[in-house]
């Protein structure tokens, strides 16, 4: 996956979320045309099945930035990647409460076999459940050096840039320690 603008653009995008804050349209505009394809992207696969009749992704990703755009004057955006990760966090939210509220489904309606959520297997299901669990319990920066580094695939010298790290050797540190915690917090079953 592309790496968020926000990482290689940082300061034009905390500049355009202090503009859209300020009323101006056109810096909206600039947000949404970027981070709508990534938050597609992200959220692709991760609607539960049987919520799919309820919801689909695209609906999904606008609610959440509709949501966001509505709260821009409470968001601190002061590092880069914290936009991006306000947004994915305020999708997985959308997208658990599809979870839940698919439980309130009447049974019996059918399923589109054709998504890829449907592919994983059950222990990687589970993995990937852990994971988005336990992923928001973890402090902001180690949260977005994982996202960085495991989501997006992003080499250590620009996790290190991305978050004002001093050389790639201390991104290699951090996304480590990172994902140690996270390990302990999805009760040891990262590797």
């Amino acid at each position: 996956m592309t790496p968020p603008p926000e990482v290689l653009h940082a300061e034009q995008t905390m500049e355009l979320v202090a503009r859209a804050r300020s009323g101006d349209e056109s810096a909206v505009s600039v947000l949404v045309e970027r981070f709508r394809p990534l938050l597609e992207r992200w959220a692709h696969g991760r609607v539960p099945a049987s919520a799919r009749g309820l919801v689909d992704t695209v609906d999904l990703v606008q609610d959440s930035m509709i949501s966001v755009y509505k709260r821009l004057d409470h968001i601190e955006v002061q590092r880069p990647g914290a936009f991006w990760l306000y947004l994915r966090e305020t999708l997985r939210n959308r997208l658990s409460n599809a979870l839940r509220d698919s439980g309130r489904r009447p049974q019996g309606s059918p399923i589109d076999t054709a998504f890829p959520d449907q592919q994983l297997s059950d222990g990687t299901r589970e993995a990937l459940i852990d994971y988005e669990k336990a992923l928001p319990l973890l402090k902001e920066d180690d949260r977005a050096a994982i996202v960085l580094r495991v989501e997006f695939g992003l080499s250590h010298q620009e996790v290190a840039t991305a978050l004002g790290l001093a050389s790639p050797d201390a991104a290699r540190v951090k996304a480590a320690r990172a994902l140690a915690r996270l390990a302990e917090h999805m009760g040891g079953k990262a590797e």
